[in-house]
């Protein structure tokens, strides 16, 4: 008899419990799986919702074709999602949320305020460091200032990029960044000598639009130092060039192959403070405030260990957005979005697919582990080229194969009425309530 149970314990799947008497089969209970998301933004969100879909029976939310798992039943899940900030920010609307102080309270939403995260474990709080061979992350919460450690049997990194004031904001409650971004409007709204904006990539020109937009009495200034706006992106000329034209007939003063050397405080005559720039020309032009958007955003990885990252600090992602082989339990481990080593552009969409992708074969390992189901995982396929700009009230895009489009219908197709942020939040889902948990 002793050897017999023997047998039958080793039989189960390891991560049930072994029930004690004889009503076996009605009290087999799995235990949850434990799964650490880092990173609450379109990354890190969609591959905790799309996984809490998967494990409840239901097809993935970011799916266009959904796999169906309906005939796997439920499979109990803890998701913690950990974020610096309180709440979800719609990062590319940016440069909308700093000229706007009405789009500015739309744009943060806390996560208790968010009806479909409800489900969810969420911790405010920065990763310092993750253990990969252990499974166990240290996060120091907020709240407290201090450290706490959390195991995990599944990893999402999804932390993102650092990137620098005003091409993001710094702060980390949604009252600072309310009080952040209205000093900043205030400041723009009353620079009397005009507000010059340093950066032709994709920030500077829809910071430059949207101020513009928003403000079209405000004389406004873009300064790069190129020939051509977008330069450091691998896109065609005339998706550069169309983007000067749409600047331009904005209404947005362009000043191009033009590198800014000095920025030199100074008070005019009547004693309003603005700036001078010296250019490298040898000319000078004033300002009443400056807006620098250029700078070199940084990946947030400083607490994974060097084996998953490259010389830049990227992830070194497979197809099935697992760390590399290399690294300790890579198989456990995956990474999303823009901290991840990966083709095209650094972009939300992308990010939400690669979200649904990790959560799609997190799936496939819990079935292997629970049913005994071969996986069936999901590979992405390289990502070409591709970006859409919002440039004053029109839109700018090269998508292959079509190539470059433009026009205020390419605006509504592409960015809707409040520069994408319905189309994320619907895509996501966050509207809606969770089902019940298991």
């Amino acid at each position: 008899m002793a050897i017999r149970l023997l047998w039958l314990k080793q039989s189960f799947p390891k991560r049930f419990n072994m029930p004690s008497n004889e009503r076996m089969a009605s009290t087999l209970q799995p235990k949850p799986f434990k799964v650490l998301v880092l990173g609450g933004s379109y990354g890190g969100l969609s591959a905790a919702l799309n996984l809490q879909d998967l494990c409840g029976g239901r097809p993935p939310r970011c799916a266009s074709e959904p796999p169906d798992t309906s005939k796997f039943g439920k499979i109990p899940v803890d998701i913690t999602v950990v974020d610096e900030k309180d709440g979800y920010y719609h990062l590319i609307s940016s440069p909308l949320a700093l000229a706007s102080k009405e789009y500015a309270a739309k744009a943060w939403t806390k996560f208790t305020d968010i009806p479909g995260l409800k489900n969810l474990r969420m911790i405010q709080g920065s990763v310092q460091k993750v253990t990969a061979s252990k499974k166990h992350a240290t996060i120091i919460e907020s709240l407290t200032n201090s450290p706490l450690t959390l195991d995990y049997d599944f990893l999402v990194a999804a932390t993102g990029l650092r990137r620098v004031w005003p091409v993001v904001p710094q702060a980390k409650s949604r009252e600072s960044y309310l009080s952040e971004a209205s000093e900043h409007i205030d400041a723009v709204s009353k620079a009397t000598d005009g507000v010059v904006v340093i950066g032709g990539g994709a920030v500077g020109i829809e910071m430059a639009g949207e101020l513009k937009v928003m403000m079209p009495e405000q004389r406004v200034t873009l300064i790069h130092s190129r020939d051509k706006l977008c330069s450091s992106e691998p896109l065609p000329d005339d998706f550069k060039e169309r983007c000067l034209i749409a600047l331009k007939e904005s209404g947005v003063e362009t000043i191009l192959s033009q590198r800014v050397l000095e920025t030199e405080a100074s008070q005019a005559e009547d004693g309003t403070p603005g700036w001078n720039l010296h250019l490298s020309d040898g000319s000078k032009i004033r300002a009443g405030h400056v807006i620098h958007a250029v700078s070199k955003s940084i990946p947030t990885t400083t607490y994974l260990d060097e084996s998953a990252l490259d010389k830049e600090g990227y992830v070194k992602v497979t197809p099935r957005m697992n760390f590399p082989p290399e690294s300790p339990n890579s198989q456990y481990h995956f990474a999303v979005g823009d901290l991840t080593k990966w083709t095209g552009i650094k972009r939300c969409g992308a990010a939400m697919h690669m979200g649904q992708y990790a959560a799609q074969n997190i799936h496939q390992l819990m079935l292997e582990q629970v049913q005994g189901v071969e996986p069936k995982f999901t590979e992405l396929d390289a990502i070409p080229p591709m970006m859409a700009i919002a440039v004053g009230k029109q839109a700018v895009a090269h998508f292959p194969p079509d190539g470059t489009s433009f026009g205020e219908e390419l605006m509504e197709v592409c960015f809707g009425s409040d520069l994408a942020f319905s189309m994320c939040w619907n895509h996501l889902q966050l509207s809606e309530d969770p089902a019940p948990s298991l």
